[in-house]
């Protein structure tokens, strides 16, 4: 397996799904590709409209947005043996999860489901009627607690599920090196927004229902998680001093349960005041979650600011695009950790499933040096960008509040992998040069292999208009670098504009 992958890999760096006839297939060519190659603007928009001609050819696609096709022969399979009438299945690792799932359908629908076990000990399967299955694919895409595309193929094969105990300690045992915190505070979750919510549903334990705050404009599904999973959500999209004064004065009328932030924020990659931010959090006896996943362990040290670090494990850390999986660190010396830890103790369950949590430890060795490599290219590659004529705007930390980043830099850290660009006449001429870029295209981000999207339109293209208010506009490219040679990968870039009239 592990050269099958190494060669998939060294095969997607030097001949990239890009082109229309890739239309589909999936990033990497794993059964459990976590992304699928959408080529062109106009297929992601099709996409986006359910067009047919998209979806027919769709493979795979992310786990939370596009059921997997092991996960759908799964659904099947529970409802020839478990469903009444018309009903469809969704199915999840544990019976609070899956209740979770059954109470979501009924706050937004008022329809009320119920739940099954697959096999003794689970997985729990939901049945409901066909006309929620919008309400339940809200709460499957946001809450992130499905089950996996791994965990389906074992239940269709009656495989057991493989031990990963020592597997899980030794990942614990690696992001606890990285970051400094306690063994004790490292908690692994079966996926990034699985980690996220499992915090919200710890700081709502602490302080009762009660709105959260979002700092700054953040990935679509955490603040969905805060609008439409809990008690409300003030949210403060620009992330500025002016901002911060604002929620200075909020917090002193208003408890919250929590505020949540990106450093850097994705995909605006912009760096809030988190010393100033972790100041007013203290005050109130708020908990400050930071989500680092974008400047990973190796480039910034935010669990010094922060009371809780979240984290997408399937990015960086990962690197292979094909498991999903989530962090939750506490910080050691945070006033409120026995709170904080006693909550998520009560939150909290091990649903990462071992195939997965096997994979991801064989995957994330290396990521260090591997961090290294792709600061360096995707730094080079910015100052580039940022100096041509067809480029308006490079959003990267580099640029983008360089003093706030800097405060929590590591002393051998980069700005990270992750870029957004914006073209001059963007209207005109994103299409051209997204069409003509010779990097894998789709979804995703922090693979071996550079992945390139139109985020905006991918992520929020119901609220174009809302989003466009908050700075961030609908031509946005973002683009995730990888471990291409830099000449080359640069040169592709430059013949992409050079297509620009």
């Amino acid at each position: 397996m592990a050269e099958e992958m190494q060669h998939e890999f060294d095969t997607l760096l030097r001949s990239p799904l890009w082109r229309p006839r890739d239309l589909g297939k999936p990033l990497p060519g794993s059964p459990h590709a976590n992304s699928a190659c959408l080529p062109t603007w106009s297929d992601v928009i099709a996409y986006e409209q359910n067009d047919p001609r998209v979806l027919q050819r769709l493979q795979t696609g992310y786990p939370r947005f596009f059921i997997h096709p092991l996960v759908e022969r799964f659904f099947v399979a529970c409802a020839e043996r478990l469903a009444r009438g018309d009903e469809f299945c969704h199915a999840y690792p544990t019976l609070s999860s899956a209740n979770r799932a059954v109470e979501s359908v009924r706050r937004w629908s008022g329809v009320e489901g119920r739940i099954a076990a697959w096999r003794e000990g689970g997985p729990f399967v939901v049945c409901l009627p066909r006309d929620v299955q919008k309400e339940a694919r809200k709460h499957w895409r946001h809450a992130g607690e499905g089950i996996s595309s791994r965990r389906a193929e074992a239940e269709l094969s009656g495989s057991a599920e493989p031990p990963a105990r020592e597997a899980k300690q030794a990942i614990r045992r690696q992001i606890a090196a990285l970051t400094g915190a306690s063994l004790e505070h490292v908690y692994l979750c079966s996926s990034g927004m699985n980690a996220i919510y499992t915090v919200h549903r710890a700081t709502q334990r602490i302080r009762g229902p009660r709105p959260t705050v979002q700092f700054g404009f953040s990935y679509v599904d955490t603040l969905k998680i805060q609008q439409d999973l809990g008690p409300g959500v003030t949210f403060l999209p620009h992330g500025t001093d002016r901002e911060l004064d604002q929620l200075e004065g909020l917090l002193a009328g208003e408890p919250r349960a929590a505020i949540f932030t990106e450093f850097p924020s994705n995909p605006l990659l912009a760096s809030p005041n988190l010393r100033r931010l972790a100041q007013l959090a203290a005050r109130h006896q708020v908990p400050l979650v930071v989500d680092e996943t974008l400047g990973t362990y190796v480039n910034v040290d935010v669990l010094s600011a922060a009371d809780v670090v979240v984290t997408s494990l399937t990015k960086y850390f990962h690197g292979a695009g094909d498991v999903m999986a989530g962090a939750v660190i506490l910080n050691a010396r945070s006033p409120l950790v026995q709170e904080l830890h006693s909550a998520l103790e009560a939150e909290y369950e091990d649903t990462l499933f071992g195939a997965d949590a096997l994979r991801l430890l064989q995957s994330s060795r290396g990521l260090p040096a591997r961090m290294q490599q792709i600061n360096g290219t995707a730094e080079r590659l910015c100052e580039y960008l940022r100096a041509h004529p067809r480029v308006a705007e490079v959003y990267y930390p580099k640029y983008r509040d360089p003093e706030n980043y800097a405060a929590f830099r590591r002393a051998d850290g980069g700005f990270g992998g992750l870029f957004s660009l914006l073209l001059h006449d963007a209207q005109r001429n994103s299409q051209p040069f997204f069409d003509a870029l010779r990097i894998c295209k789709g979804p995703n981000l922090g693979t071996f292999f550079s992945l390139g999207c139109p985020f905006t339109l991918l992520a929020h293209f119901d609220e174009l208009d809302f989003v466009e208010r908050c700075g961030v506009s609908r031509y946005l490219v973002r683009i995730s670098v990888g471990l291409e040679d830099a000449d080359d990968l640069l040169e592709r870039f430059a013949q992409a504009l050079a297509r620009l009239a």
